[in-house]
């Protein structure tokens, strides 16, 4: 009786690791924020449909308020993280080498990390009207 090839060296099989150490995590992590995107930009998509037709300082005010920031910055947040696990993702998936891996990985890491607080900065300048 032949039992079926393990994938799995014999350390990985004492210490529980799989290939990916966490895929599960990642995977709910991505589905949450997903799901979390879609109600932010709905919000997101009304508030936009707000300014429609409003002079400049009408439309601050309504992007300075403080309901309007949060909702902003929580689509920000969400949607940056949704971002970073997706890519961490594909990068571990198709990048092989080693050390190409590791510069992928921080480059995203470093680029979403950028855009994610050149966006808040934005939203809290506006929203404290400095």
């Amino acid at each position: 009786m032949s039992r079926a090839p393990q994938m799995r060296t014999p350390m990985r099989r004492v210490r529980g690791l799989g290939a990916a150490h966490s895929g599960t995590g990642h995977f709910w992590h991505q589905r949450v924020t997903s799901a979390a995107g879609v109600v932010l930009t709905i919000a997101l998509v009304v508030i936009a449909i707000s300014l429609l037709g409003r002079n400049h300082a009408a439309a601050v005010q309504i992007l300075g308020s403080s309901p309007v920031a949060v909702i902003m910055l929580l689509f920000i947040i969400n949607s940056a993280y949704h971002m970073w696990i997706g890519m961490q993702e594909i990068i571990l998936d198709y990048v092989h080498e080693d050390k190409l891996k590791l510069l992928a990985l921080m480059a995203n890491t470093f680029f979403v990390v950028a855009v994610a607080a050149a966006a808040c900065f934005a939203i809290l300048k506006l929203s404290f009207g400095v």
